[in-house]
């Protein structure tokens, strides 16, 4: 496999040989904030001058309770390095809450330029085992908390384009591997961030019109998240590391902050996976080959249930050897 590397590429956290300015005069909104990831880039996103709304409940990792001083203690952080930063407690989950997050930008900033959709929960379980309430649960945060914020912002950004206020907004929403090519035990998960991905392709085509991209970032690193499946595993903040290290969650930020900024036009409706010091983007679902159904006269037919596996098998799969016949394929 390849590798490439520059000169002017720096793998330091915390951006300290990074140019910083990226992002001046921008507003942001991270959901999910308070920890791991989400408070990597909330504050990443500070340090390139954004104006930063830190959205976290507060709860736990399978979504339980409620804790303002989550959200608080990050504002601070970025408060503390010069950065302006609010909290905001409401949940992604709730479609009026979603709309508070919005409002609050607005409201202490004057506009919103940035949503980056990172809140989640877990609750893994084998689908046998798996309830209904668990499935709805991680669906209800993950994938309807980022339509919701995605509603109410790209209700807003419309309304600023038709006003004449043409905006150059970016949409920023997680993914995951286990969503993009699967893992056991997290049905409820992967299909809602399979669902994200999709989504954030829709929101691509609808929204450029209005001057707004939309993009995902797969993340990684020892989150809440990793720590609840592995047990023993080192938990801190990104702003806690003091060197390079490939498990930091906060690795992820630097690509939320490049598709944050100008720089980052026109790519929209993109998948970037970012994890340690690896920078990847994800395929998209694309056909493979085409194989037609044809009657013994050559024309076009139904196909045969009995000869779709022979077919696959010889042609795609490679289970079997096509022998001669793959001289005579169309």
């Amino acid at each position: 496999m390849p590798r490439y590397g520059d000169v002017n590429v720096s793998f330091l956290a915390g951006g300290r040989n990074a140019q910083m300015g990226m992002l001046d005069g921008k507003v942001a909104i991270v959901t999910g904030a308070g920890n791991g990831v989400g408070r990597g880039e909330a504050v990443l996103l500070a340090a390139h001058g954004a104006k930063v709304v830190v959205n976290d409940l507060g709860g736990s990792v399978t979504g339980d309770g409620a804790d303002a001083k989550v959200a608080d203690e990050v504002v601070e952080v970025i408060k503390s390095r010069g950065g302006e930063a609010v909290a905001n407690y409401d949940s992604v989950a709730d479609y009026d809450g979603a709309g508070n997050i919005v409002r609050s930008a607005i409201d202490a900033f004057g506009r919103l330029d940035v949503l980056v959709n990172n809140a989640g929960i877990l609750r893994d379980k084998m689908m046998f085992s798996m309830s209904p309430e668990d499935f709805d649960a991680v669906v209800k945060v993950h994938m309807y908390g980022t339509f919701n914020t995605m509603q109410h912002a790209s209700a807003y950004w419309r309304n600023e384009s038709k006003e004449g206020r043409q905006p150059s907004a970016s949409i920023i929403n997680t993914v995951s591997s286990a969503g993009l090519q699967g893992q056991a035990s997290q049905i409820n998960y992967g299909a809602a961030k399979a669902g994200i991905a999709a989504m954030t392709i829709i929101a691509g085509l609808e929204l450029t019109r209005y001057g707004v991209r939309a993009n995902c970032v797969g993340p990684g690193g020892a989150t809440r998240m990793v720590g609840a499946a592995m047990a023993g595993i080192e938990i801190k903040n990104p702003d806690e590391y003091t060197e390079f290290t490939a498990m930091n969650p906060g690795n992820s930020a630097p690509a939320v902050v490049f598709l944050a900024s100008d720089e980052s036009k026109p790519l929209t409706g993109q998948v970037l996976r970012m994890v340690g010091n690896s920078l990847c983007v994800y395929k998209p679902w694309e056909m493979g080959e085409e194989f037609f159904a044809t009657d013994k006269e050559g024309d076009a037919a139904q196909w045969d249930p009995a000869d779709i596996g022979r077919i696959l098998g010889r042609y795609h799969f490679k289970t079997m050897n096509a022998g001669i016949d793959a001289q005579r394929r169309r």
